[in-house]
């Protein structure tokens, strides 16, 4: 089967339910009982009759606006139709149950007789093959099943037409999609095979009068439950499930490190629209994060049979050690102790990290299943981002941490001490999984996480294990300086093919920050830093969106070789570190913040109109491409704005 890949505009969640949306109020995801759970939907959308022709809310012939509620979940879409009808959608997840709650409000200029219909074509438990379907009208229910899967449509009011159809029109019975498009519904009961469904309502709009039709996609894992859970979602007002969640979000919120931002009070607007994205992507990071485990989703996913990548619905530790750190230093430290519990459980018997996990601490999918092609950097990041953590902890909280991860620490030491037995580590996969080599940031990564796991060992008076580790990390230190470092001024992507890779790669920039290997406070290092950064603007800058963004590396012809935002705001959080550095407020350091500045403008405009930041930026429109949100981006619009945050005092 043939998936097609839909990008969401917008999502929305609870602990069991995922769900995202298309910017015309289209449901794209629908994922449950974890985010990396099954796709249940295909598709998932309303339309009107009319003149004997169904007007699809999500076709070019309305005009959107969508745009989430201030510091909530709660999605708003607005559509307008050139015949005088208009379509407000309010979206928001049950704050307990896994619903979907979709409050639609239509109103006519003119007088309107017409239907309002919503089709699905679900696949539960992610695949069309085997599903059911049946309407049971006593109970005002339309479910589709398979397993232990139960999708269930219900409304209020309650629907007065239906359709359970099969997709392919084989055999007795319609299409519910085709069955529309007269305006009667053949009222089919159930069906098995590849499935879709109708639902319908009466219109008979008078001038200026609006009708209110609230539809629940509830899911359950059994029949009986599907049955309590639509009827207990029924008997609740849409207005107060709704407030229930934005209340939710408002407290959770409340607890954040907020920003002061007094660096730029020259500019109100800007500095607001900062703070909006900076809850966003709370929010967003929130929604990605598995409640029970911590590991954290890269995006939700788009692509399940990677026709295009390798897909997104999974946990990297790279991309989740920067998300939990980015929370601990917004006000929510106990994310990154629930992560490292989970990174515990995950770690494979030879103490590494694997390429990428489920949620459920499981292997994934992977191109890394050898020696040579795993990715050392994720266990060096993962024990970096340790020791952060680590030595933001004070008392008993601090101890105990210490005594639960000191095994997974030694582990995961001794795994980067076997691979870098030459000083330079042994050959892997990059962090951009293109390329198998020896790397500047995988180097980096091994240094930074080796001084944690030393720094850690000290604190247990394990001072030979210390040395060790310490002494190893300087080693691999020196050879990357000495071997990788370029004389044109900077580093090397790395050795491949028993070559020095000349390419100028962004993710040269981890050796400043965050991994440390070189150091402003050094003049000899701020240097080499400082050149590093003037080679990426010069070889790796994009002009969109009136400024420039950063691609990964020359020559990147992943999805047209777009800037990324993570590579992006890496180079802004470079530019605020090496200005914060500084012992005077010069022209230099003017220069450094307005250049991150620049820098940062441009992330916040490819934002989708709800404040979701995504991998990249199309070169060509500068609008929001590919996965999205993505943890990854989010967590370094976070790190930034409280670096931005930090001027006040400088």
């Amino acid at each position: 089967m043939k998936y097609l890949i839909r990008h969401p505009n917008a999502i929305l969640g609870n602990d069991k339910l995922l769900v995202s949306l298309g910017e015309k109020g289209d449901l794209r995801g629908f994922f449950y009982p974890r985010r990396d759970g099954p796709q249940h939907v295909g598709e998932s959308k309303a339309c009107i009759y009319k003149g004997g022709k169904l007007l699809w809310l999500d076709s070019p012939e309305w005009n959107g606006k969508q745009a989430s509620s201030d510091d909530t979940n709660v999605i708003r879409t607005h559509l307008s139709h050139f015949s005088g009808i208009e379509v407000s959608i309010h979206d928001i997840v049950h704050r307990s149950n896994p619903v979907l709650v979709r409050k639609y409000e239509i109103t006519s200029k003119e007088h309107f007789e017409g239907k309002f219909y919503y089709y699905s074509n679900f696949q539960a438990g992610g695949t069309h093959r085997m599903n059911s379907a049946f309407c049971d009208v006593n109970n005002a229910l339309l479910v589709q099943y398979m397993q232990n899967f139960y999708i269930g449509l219900a409304s209020n009011p309650g629907f007065e037409d239906w359709q359970v159809g099969k997709i392919q029109d084989k055999g007795w019975v319609a299409s519910a999609r085709n069955d529309m498009e007269d305006g009667q519904l053949q009222q089919n009961m159930e069906d098995i095979g590849d499935m879709d469904s109708s639902i319908g309502w009466d219109l008979d709009l008078q001038p200026g009068e609006t009708v209110t039709i609230t539809i629940f996609v509830g899911i359950a894992s059994e029949r009986q439950p599907i049955y309590e859970l639509m009827a207990d979602v029924r008997k609740q007002s849409s207005d107060g499930i709704m407030h229930g969640s934005e209340n939710d979000s408002i407290r959770w919120l409340s607890k954040k490190r907020s920003l002061e931002l007094s660096a730029l009070d020259d500019d109100p607007l800007f500095k607001n629209k900062l703070k909006a994205l900076y809850d966003h992507s709370l929010l967003s990071l929130k929604l990605l994060t598995d409640p029970e485990g911590g590991a954290i989703l890269a995006a939700p996913e788009f692509d399940p049979a990677f026709e295009m990548c390798g897909g997104y619905g999974f946990c990297w530790n790279r991309d989740a050690a920067e998300s939990v750190l980015a929370f601990m230093n917004a006000g929510y430290p106990e994310y990154a102790e629930k992560f490292f519990g989970w990174c515990k459980k995950a770690q494979l018997p030879d103490g590494s990290w694997f390429q990428r996990y489920w949620l459920d601490a499981k292997e994934a999918p992977s191109w890394s299943n050898f020696d040579d092609t795993t990715q050392i950097d994720e266990t060096g990041s993962t024990l970096y981002a340790i020791d952060r953590y680590y030595r933001e902890l004070e008392g008993t909280k601090r101890a105990e941490f210490l005594e639960n991860i000191r095994e997974t620490v030694r582990k995961g030491a001794e795994y980067l001490i076997k691979r870098t037995e030459k000083g330079l580590h042994d050959p892997c996969r990059c962090l951009w999984e293109s390329e198998i080599g020896i790397f500047s940031y995988t180097n980096a990564a091994i240094y930074a996480g080796l001084k944690g796991a030393a720094h850690l060992a000290e604190e247990t008076d394990e001072h030979m294990l210390a040395k060790k580790w310490s002494d190893r990390a300087d080693l691999v230190r020196k050879e990357t300086i000495d071997k990788l470092w370029l004389k044109e001024g900077y580093f090397s992507k790395g050795i491949i093919d028993n070559n020095i890779h000349r390419t100028i790669d962004s993710s040269m920039i981890g050796t400043f920050t965050p991994f440390g290997v070189l150091s402003p406070n050094d003049p000899d290092e701020k240097a080499m830093i400082v050149s590093m950064i003037e080679h990426i603007e010069k070889a790796l800058q994009v002009p969109v969106n009136g400024y420039f963004g950063i691609k990964r590396y020359e020559n990147d012809d992943y999805i047209g070789g777009n800037p990324w935002v993570v590579t992006t705001l890496w180079l802004s959080r470079a530019l605020l570190i090496l200005a914060m550095s500084l012992e005077n407020k010069d022209d230099e350091y003017d220069l450094l913040v307005n250049k991150a500045l620049e820098y940062i403008k441009w992330t916040m405009r490819s934002a989708t109109s709800n404040g979701l930041l995504s991998e990249q930026v199309d070169k060509n429109t500068g609008k929001a491409a590919w996965a999205r949100p993505l943890a990854w981006s989010c967590a370094l619009f976070i790190e930034n704005a409280l670096l931005l945050d930090q001027l006040r005092s400088e």
